[in-house]
């Protein structure tokens, strides 16, 4: 028989003679892992008793010298009025006293506690505002996506009219820019926004001119509205004069610009703008001044129709000549796109 290796004869060999050692080497492993667990957690101790002890006995001294100045005294009321001596800053092992009473408020202090009903409230209301200001923008920005395609089927302008005043209102005829006359276009922008390609719904210099006028007469009458600002209170304001409608109008003006191109902005206005009483859109006026289509308007028909959009519900396309701003826009478009 060849003789047997080293390995061979080791794993031929009865395991029952491997089995005390192995127990006897984890066994010690064990007590090392175990001996040098507690050597470190004495360590740790007793860093942790030299970083503390000073603290600690800082509050024991304090705690005696609180008793002994109390005792001194000797009068509960000035035992209780007594403040605590102040901990290390940055310790959080101070002592509270067996005996704590609140000490007197200051007058900082009652003031500010006056004061948190109010900040509370006020944080409530700037929370409230800015879920309302969420709410509206969210609302209009998801119907001025649907107006990129679709054509408003009623406009808040109308609603209010015809609810709330009472007019009859005439039916609207939508209209595109590629059915109505050029000469039509340009004269709406150069009377009403004549930097309507160029601005991003508002103009300062308009907002200016407004404001020094509303200061001389003493009422808001005068808002700078570009065509854009005045799309947007048609489509989504009630027409009442406030600083209030004109925020919104310039919050919903900065959406139409940021949504819809120049050209659909330009076609809704054409198609919705109010021009009489119960008249929204220019091919209505058309059909009820004149009683026929915009494309079949004369020159001095399209400037009336236009020069009255400043006042189209006192005033109509023969009543220039009762107010002297609607005779001047008319002889302004007349001079500059006539014949």
């Amino acid at each position: 028989m060849y003789p047997q290796s080293r390995k061979s004869a080791a794993l031929n060999r009865p395991p029952l003679r491997l089995a005390p050692r192995v127990c006897t080497w984890l066994i010690e492993r064990a007590r090392c892992s175990v001996r040098s667990l507690a050597q470190a957690a004495a360590r740790a101790c007793r860093f942790v008793g030299s970083f503390l002890q000073p603290w600690l006995a800082y509050g024991a001294c304090s705690r005696r010298l609180r008793s002994a100045l109390c005792a001194e005294l000797g009068s509960g009321e000035r035992r209780a009025r007594l403040p605590s001596l102040p901990a290390p800053r940055g310790s959080r092992l101070g002592v509270r006293p067996a005996t704590a009473t609140p000490a007197p408020a200051t007058g900082g202090r009652k003031r500010s506690l006056a004061l948190k009903p109010l900040r509370r409230w006020g944080l409530r209301a700037l929370r409230l505002i800015a879920y309302a200001h969420i709410a509206f923008i969210a609302a209009t920005s998801l119907l001025i996506f649907c107006y990129r395609s679709v054509d408003p089927p009623v406009t808040v302008l109308a609603l209010s009219r015809k609810y709330l005043d009472g007019w009859t209102i005439q039916k609207p005829l939508p209209s595109t820019l590629a059915a109505l006359p050029k000469t039509l276009r340009l004269m709406l922008v150069a009377v009403e926004d004549y930097k309507f390609y160029t601005h991003h719904g508002f103009d300062l210099e308009a907002f200016k001119r407004a404001s020094d006028l509303n200061k001389a007469i003493g009422q808001p009458l005068y808002g700078g509205s570009t065509l854009t600002m005045q799309l947007a209170r048609t489509l989504f304001l009630v027409p009442t004069k406030s600083y209030l409608r004109k925020y919104l109008e310039l919050i919903i003006a900065l959406e139409l610009e940021l949504i819809l191109p120049k050209e659909r902005i330009l076609e809704l206005y054409f198609s919705w703008a109010e021009w009489g009483k119960g008249v929204f859109g220019v091919e209505a006026a058309s059909a009820w001044h004149y009683k026929r289509a915009v494309k079949n308007l004369s020159v001095a028909q399209m400037a009336r129709l236009v020069a009255i959009l400043s006042s189209p519900i006192r005033y109509g396309p023969y009543d220039l000549e009762k107010r002297s701003i609607l005779k001047t826009r008319y002889e302004f478009l007349l001079k500059k796109y006539g014949p």
